[in-house]
């Protein structure tokens, strides 16, 4: 009954904004108060009546997946439930059932189809694989322009008016020692003047004593300095010292070879000293200056080959290498200048030209070698370990700087897909690469994400739409992208806290203790170069394994030892969270709810638990919670309650 109240009430209110008149609602409530009165007083008592009678007409109309049904949504707000059918109390569309196919059991990430849903859908999936170099074209454009270290500035070496310009056009070719220019300079005039009085002196006193000889030369010698230092060339100098009368005029020469890019210089203009007239590029080689956005930069790095094309070469591309990135975004267009030194011998490619340039995008740019070779001398299963993990761009659902991918679960009755969120690195092409989330093998869908996430959303699961905001922290936050060289270096680290786990599951502390001194000497040992947040991340873990695995070697007892070993083991879990699985195998994380009276967890090898705090006593103790493939992350794996300090402990009860 009161459902039907909401539908009519529902009815009510389309008339109102259909604008009836007041009367007619008012007589319009009143018949339906009467009748819902009417059936309350016949049928309230029987327990069955008009009611009972309209819900089986409409479960025939429905069918049996109604009567199965347990919950009712709305189509438009599926986080509405309400036990029975009814009008959706935000919009007033009818309530849609949920149907009781299993699903409501399953995880609240997972959604399971019929093989006709799957096929309605159109789901295509797609195996995680590895690749040698995902590489991708990446067009970027720009402008030709001169080389800054090829170009050089003619200046006026002396002062005065400029009577003739013998280069008058931007774009002329210049040779080394060619005149550029004219001027005439009363200081070289005057200049020259002295210079020849002072040699016809210097003749004259060819007979005369030794002290004004002496004189005449010495004039003759400061005269020559003087034009020396007003810049007149050593060879000019004695040219104009043979000359009869002296120059009006005197020639600014290029000192070297170039084109002229710019001209500064004007016929009948006064010059200073050092005033530049041209400037001269050698374009034997030049500049293409491009602009990058910030999303091409992670592809982006010094010394990829870069394929340019000009509008004036059709069909032709000439080759460069990427010279220089600038490290400042351009705030106005959000760019940065990405500079591609071209080789220009002939000439063809003129300063100011527009150039579209395509850059061989690459993960492993800086990878070198083949599988079947090796890399650096890696035997080719090592260098196979190292191509990086790539899933289509089709996959990945972004919301904001997160992903989600539905991965396959194998070995399902129906047709079952998981959401999962992932850490993906920057598109290169067709592809994402894979940080942190999967592992080689898994099936994530490519075609019908879309439709899979909408149907978790109705259902009320943990689709996109329902997931944590950005800024809250993720599965995955942790984990810092570091080269597979890398990681191996925490290989040694991770295998002597193997043996010390071992070790204590059977109860033998001297094996313990020399565990615990592997485990300290190889934590200091180790070196990550790149990146810097490696680096930092790993220096207060190293710190803390040195701590306690030295506070393992000098237990006194297997109490003693487990203490330190917990800690040691939370600083193991934060290593592969942060830097992923470095072993060839895989690794299980376990716990065990007795241990240390909280529960306690800890890494392993296997499939069977393998408990080092109650060794042969309880030694199968726990369950295993998680499995870390090689080279995957750890994802977030719940602490203890209180778990313990880094505090070295002194015992450990259990």
């Amino acid at each position: 009954m009161i459902e039907r109240l909401r539908h009519h009430f529902a009815r009510l209110h389309s008339s109102l904004r259909l604008g009836l008149r007041p009367r007619v609602l008012v007589a319009l409530v009143l018949v339906a108060l009467a009748g819902f009165a009417l059936g309350a007083l016949v049928f309230g008592s029987s327990g069955r009546g008009v009611s009972d009678g309209a819900h089986e007409d409409s479960h025939a109309q429905h069918g049996a997946k109604q009567a199965d049904a347990t919950l009712w949504t709305c189509a438009m707000h599926p986080q509405i439930r309400q036990p029975g059918p009814g009008i959706c109390p935000l919009c007033a569309m009818d309530l849609i059932p949920l149907a009781s196919d299993g699903s409501e059991d399953a995880p609240p990430s997972r959604i399971t189809l019929s093989e006709r849903a799957k096929a309605l859908a159109r789901l295509r999936t797609t195996e995680v694989r590895r690749v040698a170099n995902p590489t991708s074209e990446l067009s970027l454009l720009g402008r030709v322009e001169a080389d800054e270290t090829r170009t050089r500035t003619v200046t006026a070496w002396i002062g005065g008016r400029i009577d003739r310009l013998h280069v008058k056009v931007t774009g002329a070719r210049v040779g080394a020692g060619q005149t550029v220019a004219t001027l005439y300079s009363p200081e070289v005039l005057a200049a020259h003047q002295d210079l020849i009085a002072a040699r016809r002196q210097v003749e004259r006193m060819q007979e005369a004593t030794g002290p004004a000889r002496t004189a005449a030369d010495a004039t003759l010698d400061a005269v020559r300095d003087r034009l020396r230092l007003l810049g007149v060339p050593e060879d000019r100098v004695g040219a104009m010292e043979s000359e009869q009368q002296p120059a009006r005029q005197v020639p600014i020469r290029s000192a070297f070879a170039g084109t002229v890019i710019e001209r500064m210089a004007a016929e009948g203009a006064y010059v200073t000293t050092g005033e530049p007239l041209y400037r001269i590029a050698d374009l034997s080689k030049v500049w293409v200056q491009l602009d990058a956005y910030e999303r091409d930069l992670a592809a982006l790095q010094v010394g990829q080959v870069v394929a340019v094309s000009v509008e004036a070469l059709p069909g032709e591309t000439v080759e460069g290498r990427v010279a220089f990135i600038d490290p400042i975004i351009d705030t106005q267009r959000r760019t940065a200048r990405v500079r591609v030194e071209v080789a220009n011998e002939a000439g063809r490619l003129m300063p100011g030209m527009f150039a579209q340039a395509v850059v061989q995008a690459s993960t492993r740019a800086a990878q070198k070698g083949d599988a079947s070779k090796g890399v650096a001398g890696k035997p080719a299963q090592e260098a196979a370990a190292d191509r990086p993990l790539v899933v289509p761009r089709t996959a990945p659902l972004f919301t904001g700087q997160r992903a989600i991918v539905y991965v396959e679960v194998p070995q399902a009755e129906r047709p079952t897909y998981e959401a999962r969120t992932v850490r993906l690195a920057p598109r290169t092409g067709d592809v994402y690469p894979v940080v942190a989330g999967l592992v080689e093998g898994e099936r994530i869908v490519t075609r019908g994400a879309f439709v899979l996430d909408a149907d978790l959303q109705i259902r009320g699961g943990n689709s996109m739409m329902t997931g944590p905001d950005d800024s809250d922290e993720g599965p995955w936050d942790q984990a810092i992208e570091i080269s597979a060289g890398e990681r191996r270096k925490l290989q040694p680290v991770v295998v002597a806290y193997l043996a010390l786990q071992q070790a204590l599951a059977r109860d033998d502390l001297p094996a313990a203790q020399q565990a615990g001194a592997s485990l300290v000497k190889h934590a200091a040992e180790v070196r990550l170069a790149r990146p810097q947040a490696a680096s930092e991340a790993w220096l207060p873990l190293a710190r803390d394994l040195g701590q306690h695995g030295a506070h393992i070697t000098e237990a006194s007892s297997l109490e003693s030892a487990r203490g330190g070993f917990e800690v040691v083991s939370l600083r193991v879990q934060a290593l592969l969270r942060r830097f992923g699985n470095p072993l060839d195998r895989a690794l299980a994380v376990a716990f065990c709810p007795m241990a240390s009276g909280r529960g306690a967890t800890w890494v392993q090898t296997g499939n069977e638990v393998d408990n080092p705090y109650f060794g042969d006593s309880m030694r199968t103790c726990g369950t295993l919670r998680e499995h870390v493939s090689p080279g995957a992350y750890l994802a977030q794996v719940l602490e203890p309650r209180n778990p313990p300090s880094a505090a070295a402990h002194e015992g450990h009860q259990h």
